[in-house]
């Protein structure tokens, strides 16, 4: 009778650990399905960028510097490998683009061009797709980190090696202070 209740906690203990298991895999999934769902919004961002590029250089010819910051933080973006890089490469582009679109007030010509009109309509609605896609993601991987950290599942958590992931955040002081307008 005795070896029964044993086996009966252990059968118990094994079918626990495997629900918590379980539990922190889904939720694993969930933050790097999210990622990816902000990497595509990241990667139709990048697509944008050259040609809204190209028709402001037609009609802000001395703005080249902020033009050629945008190429350079776009590329960086690109190129990040981690979180952390792509977060602080994205935060510096959302920060020269707005400071685009400020500059940009002196063109009336531009800003009545269709072509820029369409570029600039679709760019901000990625932006908004991002920004939301960013909240998401954050919002997943605060509920995975919690779901490994908080006891007993960070025995689960440990036995198996799961760790926490990065939040997507501003990290740079450039990306968190307001555009400057200069005209």
């Amino acid at each position: 009778m005795t070896a029964l209740i044993i086996i009966g906690v252990i059968v118990l203990l094994v079918l626990w650990g495997i629900g918590i298991y379980n539990g922190i895999v889904k939720k694993r999934n969930n933050v790097d399905k999210e990622w990816r769902n902000v990497d595509v919004q990241l990667e139709r961002r990048y697509a944008l960028i050259p040609n809204l590029v190209e028709t402001v250089k037609g009609y802000a010819k001395h703005e080249s510097e902020v033009l050629q910051n945008i190429t350079t933080y776009r590329s960086q973006a690109m190129n990040a490998n981690s979180i952390a890089e792509k977060a602080e490469a994205n935060n510096l582009l959302s920060s020269a683009l707005s400071g685009l679109k400020i500059q940009l007030e002196a063109y009336p010509d531009l800003k009545a061009n269709t072509t820029f009109l369409q570029l600039q309509e679709e760019l901000a609605s990625t932006e908004n797709k991002i920004s939301f896609s960013r909240q998401l993601y954050n919002q997943v991987v605060t509920d995975y980190n919690n779901k490994i950290q908080i006891f007993p599942n960070s025995i689960i958590a440990g036995m198996f090696k799961f760790t926490t992931k990065e939040l997507f955040e501003l990290s740079t002081s450039e990306a968190r202070q307001a555009p400057k307008v200069s005209f």
